[in-house]
């Protein structure tokens, strides 16, 4: 079987075959650094992680791109509230993110693009834009704005006509615009704006504006079509919406193969996000939960579904991640090389290339578990923790996973179980039950086995 994605912009599950044989090129949308990364953009950038770890597994080259928007509105604003330079509040921002990808265990891009290096990619882009009739300046030193009605189907990605995006439309026309819909490409310079944010154009000083970024960069590094663009739901329209006018606008030709969209986490039913107040930083998350089982909780899920958070969700994820584990901790795994016609391997990859279907292949770990469970196979195991890999999972000390979280340390816990082993040897069973239930009663179970007595919190 071959792989097949969802693409938003047919609607469809499709087969898969990138533009150039054996060469994936991927763009996806990533953060604007004004602030800490929530648990939104935790589910945006684990759910491409695993979109880049299966085409690499599935023996694709890939050249990941997942873009910075350092300049917009609200770095602005944020940084003049700070009294600190752009440059300063944005460098910290994204030393933050990569220190909370990497907790996640979310792979680098292969590129990762800032929007004020690729500036004057931007105004290239506007120029063949304003050359072929579709931007127009606002008045003398005003906005330069892409013309919507003069790029032929506009909306196709989100689905909606002119008339239904007009009927819509709120906003009067201002600002020089000659119509609602039209979005703006270079935002001319405001007095009151810092000097760094100013940059020198045919249509005077100003800055880009956000959808102009995306094109630019992409184009700049994958070429003017490439295979796959990816982002969260919410850009849909109009982020998506407007890369596709403008860059096909520019170029003629189609930006991306597919267009993928993953779903939101949402806290009582409601997109998490900070404009709405009801959003929890990764950071915030990784104080209370460990990283594997915050990564696990969202790639047990189809990464188009809807998410919902609570910690009885997270918790759930910890259990069912501490299954696997102790499956890991009964036997050494193997060192094996996935082979693919191998059963399990062969239906979690079957999951995988029916649009990435990470619960399928999710369960699959569980049946291998159950495997190792039952038969002490050091070759399921390493079948286990080899296709773990491939999400980003189950690569961690087995006992220290299991043990994490115990609030007792481990000498405390080796001398209760020394003596509850000579409670043994001296036939004192009521103590060697007391000792048992009393590190119970602090998160601590006991484990007998053939090779003695070990712990893992719970």
């Amino acid at each position: 079987m071959s792989l097949r994605i969802y693409s938003t912009l047919a609607r469809a599950v499709q087969a898969f075959a990138p533009l150039q044989p054996g060469h994936v090129r991927m763009y996806v949308c990533g953060m604007t650094v004004y602030d800490l990364c929530h648990l939104g953009h935790a589910r945006s950038m684990i759910a491409f992680d695993v979109v880049q770890r299966w085409l690499r597994a599935s023996g694709y080259q890939v050249t990941y791109v997942r873009n910075i928007t350092d300049i917009d509105d609200k770095i602005i604003r944020r940084a003049v509230d700070n009294g600190e330079s752009i440059r300063s509040l944005t460098d910290r921002m994204i030393a933050a993110l990569h220190q909370d990808a990497d907790a996640l265990g979310v792979q680098r891009p292969t590129h990762e693009p800032r929007a004020t290096d690729y500036v004057p990619q931007m105004l290239g882009m506007i120029d063949q834009l304003e050359h072929k009739g579709l931007a127009y300046q606002a008045g003398q030193g005003g906005d330069v704005n892409f013309a919507v009605r003069q790029f032929p189907g506009y909306g196709r990605l989100s689905g909606k006509s002119l008339d239904e995006l007009n009927a819509g439309e709120r906003v009067a026309v201002q600002d020089g615009k000659r119509d609602p819909l039209d979005f703006v490409l270079w935002k001319s310079a405001k007095p009151e704006e810092p000097d760094e944010v100013k940059w020198q154009s045919p249509w005077g000083a100003g800055r880009p504006g956000w959808h102009i970024e995306c094109s630019a960069m992409g184009c700049a590094l994958l070429g003017e079509s490439f295979d796959i663009h990816g982002g969260g739901a919410d850009l849909a329209f109009p982020h998506h919406e407007n890369e596709i006018a403008q860059s096909e606008g520019a170029t003629g030709k189609p930006l991306a193969q597919v267009w993928m969209h993953n779903g939101f986490i949402n806290v009582d039913n409601e997109k998490m996000s900070k404009s709405l107040g009801n959003f929890f930083t990764i950071r915030e998350v990784l104080k209370v939960y460990d990283a594997e089982t915050v990564r696990f909780f969202v790639v047990r899920s189809h990464y188009r579904s809807p998410l919902n958070y609570s910690d009885v969700h997270l918790d759930d994820a910890r259990a069912a991640l501490k299954r696997l584990y102790t499956a890991l901790s009964l036997v050494a795994p193997a060192s094996v090389e996935l082979d693919w016609a191998q059963p399990h391997a062969a239906r979690f990859k079957a999951a995988m290339d029916e649009d990435f279907g990470t619960p399928e292949a999710v369960a699959v770990l569980f049946e291998l578990a159950a495997e190792v469970n039952r038969n002490r196979s050091a070759q399921a195991a390493g079948v286990l923790k080899a296709l773990g890999s491939v999400l980003g999972l189950l690569q961690g000390d087995p006992q220290a996973f299991l043990q994490a979280g115990s609030a007792l340390d481990a000498a405390q816990i080796a001398a209760r179980i020394d003596a509850r082993a000579a409670a043994k040897a001296a036939k004192n069973w009521a103590e060697a039950d007391r000792i048992r239930q009393e590190l119970l009663a602090q998160g601590i179970a006991l484990k007998d086995g053939p090779g003695g007595t070990t712990w893992e919190a719970v």
